[in-house]
């Protein structure tokens, strides 16, 4: 009989290979699902010790109706998912993957940039449809070493792109209260309160979580202080924009479009308000993906489970220094 119960309970992976060798290791046995409710999250993870997911609703229900559960481990960087308060004062640790993906993000941030820098889906659409040229048919293209870029959040991902930009000559603001000045300087970006990081950037690229201080950030205000004729990039979470706000910019021409990886809901609803505007790019979030950072994320999710179930603590916790759970 199986030592443990891991729940996976929603991912999108070719298979679980990875998480079966590792959990094999302590004699876990595996239940697989995709759950999108907190009913079917309970379902089927009564019993479980361990919890693996990506987007699920770990709630507090949720996490005092699993009275064994130790450990919520998620498949990614962002927790928003899982309400961290309770997860701490019920003892259950929290553990996600940073890193993992990178330069994956990085690389997805700037191909959206030089999309929109370069108007290349509007030309491609223009060809595809019997057009060919003039090359300024979209609009004037200004010399991206005449441009800035604006970095609001300034961790591995930011300080990633931060890194790539300057390849092309644009000149890097950012903004991360978080980060010493020094250490921005250093990656050869310039320090910037937001409000002068907003109004000097030409594009402005968001790289934080979504947590109770973050949501919301992009408000209806700071879209009116962005740069007329800038254009937002988010491939971060999609709760920090006010997406009405954003499409009246876009509608009125005062910025000149959005790249959007993320969007607060996912998928966007038949009545999004972004999607049928011509100056929006849209990916489905996948700037994490490559299959490297997709086997990394298995392996260290699945680690992170097994260091709790061998009574330590994970590898990355995201609510350390917990009492951990009395397990009856």
């Amino acid at each position: 009989m199986a030592s443990f119960r891991v729940a996976i309970t929603d991912q999108g992976f070719p298979d679980l290979d990875a998480e079966r060798r590792e959990l094999a290791a302590v004699g876990a046995e595996i239940v697989a699902g995709q759950c999108r409710t907190e009913d079917e999250v309970l379902a089927l993870a009564q019993g479980a010790d361990a919890i693996l997911c990506d987007a699920s609703p770990i709630t507090r229900r949720v996490l005092a109706g699993l009275p064994r559960l130790r450990v919520v481990s998620e498949y990614g960087i962002g927790v928003d998912n899982v309400d961290l308060a309770a997860a701490s004062e019920l003892g259950v640790w929290v553990a996600n993957v940073p890193g993992f993906c990178t330069a994956e993000v990085a690389d997805h941030t700037m191909a959206l940039l030089l999309a929109a820098a370069r108007r290349v889906v509007l030309h491609d659409r223009s060809v595809r449809a019997g057009g060919w040229g003039p090359a300024d048919a979209f609009g004037p293209v200004e010399r991206l070493s005449d441009q800035a870029l604006g970095l609001i959040g300034f961790g591995r991902i930011g300080s990633a792109v931060a890194r790539r930009a300057r390849g092309f000559g644009l000149r890097v603001l950012a903004y991360d209260p978080a980060i010493p000045d020094a250490a921005v300087r250093e990656q050869g970006a310039q320090p910037a309160d937001l409000e002068t990081l907003l109004a000097e950037a030409d594009y402005v690229s968001l790289h934080l979580p979504a947590t109770p201080q973050t949501r919301g950030l992009l408000s209806a205000r700071h879209i009116a202080l962005m740069k007329p004729g800038a254009w937002l990039i988010n491939t971060a979470r999609g709760a920090l924009v006010d997406e009405e706000a954003l499409a009246d910019a876009l509608r009125s021409g005062r910025l000149a479009g959005a790249a959007l990886d993320v969007r607060r809901a996912e998928p966007p609803g038949p009545l999004d308000p972004l999607r049928d505007l011509p100056n929006v790019i849209l990916t489905p979030h996948c700037a994490y993906y490559s299959r490297r950072s997709l086997a990394e994320l298995q392996l260290a999710a699945a680690r992170n489970v097994v260091a709790v179930l061998r009574g330590g603590a994970p590898a990355t916790p995201v609510n350390p220094g917990i009492a951990p759970r009395r397990i009856p």
